[in-house]
């Protein structure tokens, strides 16, 4: 599952308490551009489930410094152990005012996770392009791409090779009325991600025009970056990442409200799981 960030903290770890009863393998934790260093709610979320993953989704590198970061990773892991996953990245350059060389920045962050004692098998990369892929496969666990379609998962996994995790977000609203579901995934869609360099230039890379990415995204896109139908056909479109090549699909539930967000997560367990 992932916990989108627009949702507040007290929600997010219901839907989380949720996953883990349900049977859900792990639960990312959208951060936005919040600073996470001292992994609060995700320490809150570990002690109140038993067994589920929870991974950061994602820390940004320009907010939280890795030292801070690395204490708290300590603090958890020597309590949770595994069940404790850092998502990390570099977010995108709209948002930070000092972005610069942003895979230097990625290096140099990795470098210092590893003289503060992070283990490669604790940390994945947010990644979209070859260049970062290419350095998940080296330095961590694998890549967590965020708005990508199966063709995205294809091409990831070529890049990174066997034996690393790839773990793809994926929206989902179940509803079978088209025109019901592109009206709630389509705001997901427009804003901020078709108004960011990064994710607009990667949906190009793979298959979309710019036609495909002007104004609120055409219904092609939509219907590929956010799956709508019955939980069946939802599940379907999901497991189409797990055959291109993916590990685990992230899981976006969308809903007009947290409540029938849930009730969602809950019928879509009923299939996936």
């Amino acid at each position: 599952m992932f916990l989108a960030p627009h949702r507040d903290d007290v929600t997010r770890k219901a839907h989380a308490v949720a996953a883990d009863e349900l049977g859900y393998g792990a639960v990312w934790l959208g951060t936005g551009r919040n600073s996470v260093g001292d992994l609060a709610l995700v320490e809150e979320i570990l002690a109140a489930t038993e067994r589920i993953t929870v991974a950061t989704a994602i820390v940004n590198m320009w907010v939280d410094e890795p030292e801070p970061l690395a204490a708290s990773y300590h603090r958890l892991a020597g309590r949770y152990g595994k069940r404790l996953l850092l998502g990390i990245g570099v977010g995108h350059p709209e948002s930070v005012t000092e972005y610069r060389s942003p895979y230097d920045k990625i290096v140099d962050y990795l470098d210092r996770l590893d003289a503060a004692g992070v283990p490669v098998e604790a940390r994945v990369l947010a990644a979209l392009g070859d260049r970062v892929l290419k350095l998940a496969a080296e330095r961590t666990a694998g890549a967590h791409p965020y708005l990508v379609p199966v063709t995205h998962t294809r091409h990831a996994r070529a890049i990174l090779g066997a034996g690393k995790l790839l773990a793809p977000e994926h929206k989902v609203v179940v509803d079978d009325d088209p025109v019901a579901a592109r009206a709630i995934g389509r705001p997901y869609v427009r804003t901020p991600y078709l108004g960011l360099s990064n994710y607009v230039n990667n949906l190009l890379r793979h298959g979309y025009t710019e036609a495909d990415v002007a104004g609120g995204g055409s219904d092609r896109l939509i219907d590929d970056l956010v799956l709508h139908g019955t939980p069946e056909i939802v599940a379907k479109g999901l497991l189409s990442h797990v055959d291109a090549g993916a590990d685990h699909v992230a899981v976006q539930v969308l809903g007009p409200s947290p409540e029938v967000e849930l009730a969602n997560q809950r019928r879509l367990a009923e299939v996936l799981l």
